[in-house]
């Protein structure tokens, strides 16, 4: 691409160039580059997968979750997939399934155009429960009542 652009490879996504809405920056440790509005910009990227007709890469699918604060594991129970199932898709050895594809894309723009913040808030829940129990921060124990917190 021409000098105006940026190739903007730290998204995980290969093809992204920017030709604004950044600026290059001198510091101690080199060049660096400073991003506007990073996250308007993944919002935008983001929508533009989803909206488009190609199939969803590997690398878009990692892309998206991340985007939506997912785990793997997360992801495969909100589509009724494997987690395995999800690694493969995102190294792109296997393409994912239009109806998990469809649904993706539409959890994506729900998570974007979600106005009240529920959808985002219970995304965010789920990934601070996920971060709790990986960093066993939290012990469950059965009780005759269900189960319960031991924290």
């Amino acid at each position: 691409m021409a000098d105006s652009t940026y190739h903007y490879t730290e998204c995980g996504l290969n093809n992204i160039y920017l030709l604004n809405g950044y600026q290059f920056i001198d510091t101690p440790r080199g060049r660096a580059v400073s991003i506007k509005d990073i996250d308007g910009l993944h919002r935008a990227i983001g929508l533009f997968l989803v909206t488009t007709k190609k199939d969803l890469m590997g690398d878009e699918v990692r892309f998206l979750r991340h985007e939506m604060l997912m785990s793997q594991y997360t992801l495969a129970n909100l589509l009724g997939m494997s987690e395995q199932a999800i690694r493969r898709w995102e190294k792109g050895t296997v393409t994912i399934p239009k109806p998990s594809e469809s649904l993706l894309r539409l959890l994506y723009r729900e998570h974007v155009n979600d106005q009240n913040g529920k959808i985002s808030t219970i995304l965010k829940k789920i990934a601070d429960l996920e971060e709790a129990l990986n960093n066993k921060d939290i012990l469950f124990k059965d009780t005759s009542k269900g189960w319960q917190s031991a924290a």
